[in-house]
């Protein structure tokens, strides 16, 4: 325990100066970065997942480096409906580009040490009281369904969000993003500027999306360590991805169903944990599978015409 406790905290050194590096090196030229390079940042991030996986294969076994595959894909895959989000939230407050790097790394950061206390009360509730294995499953299952049924946009009302609320009624907000800064002085006033409610109503999306995730990923293991670092990996490429997905996401319009029937499969594996056991491999196949369909049909099956027609016709 004590060595995995110092393993822990190397760990989170690493990572910090690798979200450092991906902010000040990897992007260190203004404005958006282009899809090529967005791609080459997730790869990189994707790579250095394989390459822990290997060790967790070499020092702890097949079975940990598995449920960590697992665990990382899940994640990765939960994490495609973020990004449906944060295009919403930038769309909404008209965040330039050049600025979207910037909340995307706070973010980031704040996900993860947000991940990290969800995760220790996760498993240690779960742990204590079985039972609530159960209650998550029901909870994925809801959200999967839910998921299914909502209309385009309908994920994310800013204007609602409570923390935002509660923010403009005790702080003044200014008008303008003010090159990328997150407060300013106006006539003596110290005052936020719009890019900093848009990172509030960031850290407070993840939230929600933290009790989705979660309990997913616990249904895989409830090895802290497996459950924990599947989640930083997953998060740490995140701010690359959204650049590459951003400029492509029209092309896998059924990518969010797919994350849906995850949610639901995940959600049902929990609730029948006692009668049966899905062997990870088999859990890995299916969440793969998932996921090469839902991004098979979207390139297969264009767009209707009729729906761009009433859409251009509305302008």
């Amino acid at each position: 325990m004590e060595h995995q406790g110092l393993f822990l905290i190397l760990f989170n050194i690493v990572v910090f100066v690798l979200l450092l590096l991906d902010l000040g090196v990897m992007n260190k030229h203004k404005g958006a970065p282009t899809i090529r390079h967005a791609l080459l940042s997730t790869a990189f991030f994707v790579l250095l997942a394989l390459l822990f996986n290997a060790g967790i294969w070499y020092f702890r076994g097949a079975k940990p480096a598995l449920e960590f595959t697992a665990g990382y894909l899940l994640e990765e895959s939960l994490s495609i409906d973020n990004l449906f989000v944060f295009i919403l939230i930038f769309k909404y407050f008209r965040v330039p580009g050049e600025h979207q790097h910037r909340i995307l790394f706070w973010g980031i950061l704040g996900a993860l040490i947000l991940r990290g206390i969800f995760i220790a009360a996760g498993v240690t509730l779960i742990h204590r009281f079985h039972f609530l294995i159960y209650l998550f499953g029901a909870f994925l299952v809801f959200t999967g369904i839910k998921m299914i049924l909502e209309k385009d946009g309908e994920q994310v009302d800013p204007e609602k969000n409570l923390v935002l609320r509660i923010f403009h009624k005790f702080f003044p907000v200014s008008k303008h993003f003010h090159h990328g800064c997150f407060f300013l002085r106006e006539n003596g006033v110290l005052k936020a500027t719009p890019l900093f409610v848009v990172l509030l109503v960031v850290e407070s999306t993840d939230v929600l999306f933290a009790t989705d995730s979660i309990p997913a990923v616990l249904s895989v293991t409830l090895d802290p360590f497996i459950v924990y670092t599947s989640n930083v990996f997953a998060i740490l490429g995140l701010r690359s991805l959204y650049f590459a997905f951003a400029a492509i996401v029209s092309l896998f319009r059924y990518l969010h169903h797919g994350v849906s029937l995850i949610l639901i499969f995940v959600g049902v594996k929990m609730l029948t944990s006692k009668m049966i056991e899905i062997p990870i491999g088999v859990s890995l196949g299916i969440l793969a599978g998932i996921i090469t369909v839902s991004i098979a049909l979207s390139v297969l099956i264009p767009e209707k015409k009729a729906e761009i027609t009433e859409v251009n016709s509305e302008k």
